[in-house]
């Protein structure tokens, strides 16, 4: 088994994908960087016969196996949870828009505006690059917006915690001045002072586990010979909103 990491970074990524491919891997498990556009190079691992599955951060094409956490459910669920927190101007720092996952939590996130009968305003979701600048620079451009949020859903647990120290550093009160709901539900943060008021669990293991599965049946089937299914594996994991308890 051979392990590597892109650390976010595209070109990296195509690198380890021909170090893999000539190391003669039989299968790759794969979770994109977030600034990949172009898939060719898992696309020429065709003609190798590598079979490759996706999971987490998926590409936004339909000819490929994944398995995802279905992040405009709990996208939905975020927003509802704040809604009834008796929120109404709800911001939301989003991913790189090129991601399949910012464009669910964005779908998710006007879906819950429109449900509960409130008109979407584009202006109060923003996008950034997922750096602690980029996020301080959404929080910013939030902050100045005409209807100034009280409640701010981030794209991660990480994007919340960099938002938290600048709202800090800006002298507001977390949890009373404004909230924020991510995504993740990482362990650290119930050891945090400040922390989101909840995180909408995304089950890795699970995605892990069942990604493996998929890997391990399509070498299975081309260890017995048998021709490459029409069909492709898309496997939907249903998130949970989960409340933040302090450890």
């Amino acid at each position: 088994m051979l392990l590597a990491q892109s650390h976010d970074d595209e070109q990296l990524e195509q690198q380890l994908v021909e170090k893999m491919k000539n190391h003669r891997v039989d299968g790759l498990l794969v979770s994109v960087t977030k600034n990949t556009t172009s898939f060719e190079h898992f696309e020429r691992l065709k003609a190798y016969n590598i079979p490759v599955v996706f999971f987490d951060r998926i590409p936004s094409i339909s000819s490929v196996h994944y398995v995802a956490c279905n992040m405009e459910t709990g996208t939905i669920e975020a927003v509802n949870y704040l809604l009834k927190k008796g929120h109404r101007a709800i911001g939301m720092i989003n991913g790189p828009s090129a991601m399949f996952s910012t464009g669910e939590r964005r779908e998710g996130y006007i879906k819950a505006m429109i449900r509960n009968r409130l008109k979407f305003d584009p202006s109060l979701v923003v996008n950034c690059n997922l750096t602690e600048e980029g996020t301080k620079i959404a929080f910013d451009q939030l902050l100045a917006n005409k209807r100034k949020p009280t409640a701010i859903v981030t794209f991660n647990d990480y994007i919340a915690l960099f938002a938290i120290k600048h709202a800090r550093d800006l002298n507001l009160k977390i949890n009373g001045d404004i909230e924020f709901v991510s995504y993740a539900n990482l362990p650290l943060i119930g050891y945090l002072e400040d922390i989101s008021m909840a995180s909408v669990e995304q089950f890795p293991y699970l995605q892990g586990q069942k990604a493996t599965d998929i890997l391990l049946d399509l070498l299975a089937r081309k260890d017995n010979g048998i021709e490459d299914q029409a069909a492709y594996y898309k496997i939907i994991i249903e998130s949970q909103l989960i409340e933040s308890r302090k450890r």
